[in-house]
């Protein structure tokens, strides 16, 4: 199974364009949204073309691609809109023997992981900044962020295939 990983659109249609274009040119088995689909967030910055009615079509014209979950900065109203479930907390996915275990990050992240076993991983979004980091038992993986990437990061996603994720800088 092939895998795209994304998170923080925040409302930008041009980087949600972007993504749906990679998404198509990865010929992914499912997008795989860590949150925060539609509003920027009071801490951040408006993002480039900023036009959630515009996110909306774009995410909805994946809407049978798309497993999501919830931010910080989505909410009831969001759902209302999207054709596809955004308000779980987490969600849990099994492939090629691994256990990933999907989350926004504002509330189970690397400081405060959920319960997990050796050799699970950790998937969130939140930070705006890409990892592929050990932590002992488990592995901490984030995308980064589509629309606003911190700390000199790229916009990015991720790629999950044969066991193994890849960092990939979206243009």
């Amino acid at each position: 199974m092939k895998l795209m990983l994304a998170s923080d659109i925040h409302g930008s249609a041009y980087y949600a364009d972007k993504m749906r274009t990679a998404y198509c040119k990865e010929k992914a088995d499912r997008l795989i949204l860590l949150g925060d689909l539609l509003y920027h967030g009071p801490r951040n910055e408006l993002p480039r073309d900023y036009a959630p009615k515009e996110v909306i079509n774009i995410l909805n014209s994946l809407k049978n691609e798309i497993i999501c979950v919830c931010g910080n900065c989505d909410s009831e109203v969001d759902q209302m809109v999207l054709d596809f479930p955004i308000m779980a907390d987490y969600a849990v996915m099994y492939d090629d023997g691994i256990t990933m275990y999907l989350t926004h990050g504002h509330v189970f992240n690397p400081q405060n992981p959920p319960k997990l076993k050796q050799g699970d991983y950790l998937v969130n979004g939140h930070t705006h900044i890409p990892a592929n980091v050990q932590m002992g038992d488990f592995t901490y993986i984030n995308p980064g962020s589509v629309s606003i990437p911190k700390e000199n990061s790229n916009h990015s996603y991720m790629i999950f295939e044969n066991g193994e994720f890849t960092l990939k800088e979206l243009k």
